[in-house]
């Protein structure tokens, strides 16, 4: 064989096994990427029910998501542990995007969240079919120095099936001020409660006399905390009234049915975001 067809021949299959080598990296490249979970640890109530991984397609920024695959009903979660300073307030927050996500028995508190793992803190719990939204938890260490900080689709006492995106995770750690002895609340009062229980729809209104009573029972509920605490203490209640029907109950199998923060939260929040609240009360009527 002629000295050019062998060097011909060593350039084709140099260049073959070269292309091959490129499209194993390629391959190798995006599995590490959809498996890559940067020291979240992964897990799940019922093993090998749902899948996790970094998602390339669905995203809210640059990097990829975070996604849990749930097909049939877990409690599944992606969480980390974070050191963290005792007593000390902090907040956590993230992007979510669900797809048909269901809590399983229809329970409160379940769905797309951001939990303490091993414990009933938790943000506000998503379901359905929602675009990007942010989630927000805020939390006090105690007496704890470290937390596993946990994004989850399912929740402490139920689980979730569905899908669900998480993204842009971020920790803040605030500031106990102790000489701010003014603590602020919320009062929402909602004129009107339409909900449907047992089958039955049940529409009530609240009263000017209602009204009227509330306002009482909260100037009483100032003068209260100042004159009970001898001035160490004070309370701050700013009272809103809210138009929109009151359109879902949650229910517990132990105390029946109840307002969970899921229920009020499209109504309430953007308030609650302006006024940096210490507690949040929600007044609605259940009877005639």
């Amino acid at each position: 064989m002629p000295k050019r067809q062998k060097t011909l021949k060593s350039r084709i299959a140099y260049s073959i096994t070269l292309i091959i080598l490129l499209v194993l990296l390629y391959f190798a490249y995006q599995y590490y990427q959809s498996n890559n979970f940067n020291d979240f640890i992964r897990s799940e109530t019922n093993l090998y029910t749902s899948s996790f991984k970094r998602d390339k397609e669905i995203k809210y920024s640059d990097t990829r998501s975070y996604k849990i695959e749930s097909p049939d009903y877990n409690d599944a979660m992606f969480y980390k542990t974070v050191q963290v300073e005792k007593n000390t307030p902090y907040k956590v927050t993230c992007m979510v995007k669900t797809s048909d996500v269901e809590a399983q028995d229809m329970l409160s508190g379940v769905g797309a969240q951001i939990a303490i793992e091993g414990t009933t803190e938790r943000s506000v719990a998503i379901s359905g079919t929602q675009e990007w939204q942010k989630l927000e938890l805020i939390f006090n260490s105690k007496n704890r120095e470290e937390v596993n900080i946990g994004f989850r689709l399912g929740g402490y006492l139920g689980q979730a099936k569905g899908q669900a995106w998480f993204s842009d995770f971020t920790i803040e750690e605030g500031i106990t001020s102790k000489n701010d002895n003014n603590w602020k609340f919320a009062c929402f009062i909602f004129e009107s409660t339409d909900v449907t229980v047992n089958g039955q729809r049940i529409q009530l209104s609240v009263t000017q006399s209602d009204i009227n009573d509330i306002k009482n029972t909260l100037n009483r509920f100032q003068n209260s905390c100042k004159d009970l605490s001898e001035g160490k203490m004070t309370a701050q209640v700013d009272m809103y009234q809210v138009e929109t029907p009151l359109t879902k109950l949650s229910y517990d199998n132990e105390f029946g049915y109840y307002v969970a923060p899921e229920d009020v939260e499209e109504q309430i929040k953007s308030t609650i975001a302006e006024g940096d609240y210490d507690h949040i009360f929600v007044v609605i009527r259940l009877r005639r």
